[in-house]
């Protein structure tokens, strides 16, 4: 009786645990853009407020969307471009300003980076390898133009690292980037049936 009651226990968490933790994580993140423009109503009683939740998330959504816009449409790109390189030259700001900006276009936008999939041997000795992602096809800038840059990012993290190896370490993948980012978070277990 006790052990179908734990199998029960297992066989429900199973289903509970990826789906409240999934819940968690987009719930936190929906309170964190929410909190940033929390608008409170006075009620008319003494001390006593209310806020509409969601109302400044779709403050924030719309404001980025709107930014977006305006960087789109009506601003011509030389204006862009004028902004772009008065925010890099200024101190300690074009650090931040640049790493985020490489950072947020390599997952989204025109000059995407985690589009090739490839699998690096890290030790041709133990011929252990890593799944991971080209970031750069050439690094003649650093004079090794038959080296790569690998990026690899670390399971259940929100982090990784980046790997310079010789191209004939590397092995392109056939694979769409997605699957393989999926198989890297899950440290393995999930892959597309």
């Amino acid at each position: 009786m006790i052990r179908r009651l734990l199998n029960y226990f297992v066989r429900g968490l199973l289903f509970t645990a990826p789906v409240g933790l999934t819940i968690l994580i987009l719930y936190s993140a929906f309170d964190f853009v929410d909190s940033l423009v929390r608008i409170r109503f006075p009620t008319g009683t003494a001390n006593q407020q209310f806020f509409i939740p969601g109302l400044g998330f779709l403050i924030v959504v719309g404001g980025t969307m709107l930014v977006g816009f305006v960087f789109t449409v009506l601003l011509p790109q030389t204006l862009q471009n004028l902004i772009e390189n008065w925010i890099k030259r200024l101190p300690l700001v074009s650090i931040f300003y640049s790493a985020f900006k490489d950072l947020i276009s390599a997952f989204v936008g025109d000059k995407r980076k985690f589009k090739q999939a490839v699998l690096v041997t890290i030790n041709n000795e133990s011929n252990i390898k890593k799944l991971g992602f080209i970031t750069q096809e050439s690094l003649d800038e650093i004079g090794e133009d038959d080296l790569v840059s690998v990026y690899c990012p670390h399971s259940y993290a929100f982090s990784g690292e980046m790997f310079i190896v010789p191209r004939t370490q590397v092995k392109y993948l056939n694979i769409p980037s997605a699957e393989v980012m999926k198989l890297i978070i899950s440290g393995g277990v999930s892959f597309k049936e």
